[in-house]
């Protein structure tokens, strides 16, 4: 079995693998919460928050696949399985039902930024470890306060 070889010390490479999945982690369940929003939003305003959901749920998406493909490169396997984000995730979980709009877009406003702060922390954690990384996180960090701004603008 081959195995990818990190080009970082042990202690750097222990201290960003762990970041990236906790990133991971988090962006794996914000992608399933914004599907679950998107399927149930009901409201006033369903149509462009439907169409809002589905751009942050791209979005998480795509930097799932970003955070999962560093942490290969520098020799972590990522953990993106349903069990591993259920038992690990802090991202406060929706109701289940339908969800009126406005609900939604205070639930998905404050789970950002609870959010954008466990990625800044990252931020400071990686600063010592790998600098390269820590550029994934910021621009991470950059597009989730960017939804946060379009999300609390409706409050």
């Amino acid at each position: 079995m081959s195995t990818v070889k990190s080009p970082l010390p042990d202690e750097a490479r222990k201290v960003t693998g762990a970041a990236l999945q906790e990133s991971l982690v988090d962006l794996v369940d914000l992608h399933l919460l914004g599907k679950q929003a998107h399927w149930n939003l009901t409201g006033r305003n369903f149509r462009s928050l439907h169409l809002q959901l589905d751009e942050l749920v791209d979005l998480a998406r795509a930097h799932a696949d970003t955070v999962a493909e560093r942490a290969v490169a520098i020799g972590v396997n990522p953990d993106g399985r349903a069990r591993t984000v259920a038992e690990t995730t802090k991202v406060h979980q929706l109701d289940a039902g339908y969800l009126q709009d406005d609900k939604v877009v205070a639930a998905i406003t404050d789970l950002l930024a609870q959010m954008i702060q466990r990625f800044r922390d990252r931020i400071e954690t990686t600063d010592d470890s790998d600098l390269v990384t820590q550029d994934l996180l910021i621009a991470v960090a950059q597009d989730l306060e960017k939804q946060h701004w379009m999300f609390e603008a409706q409050r």
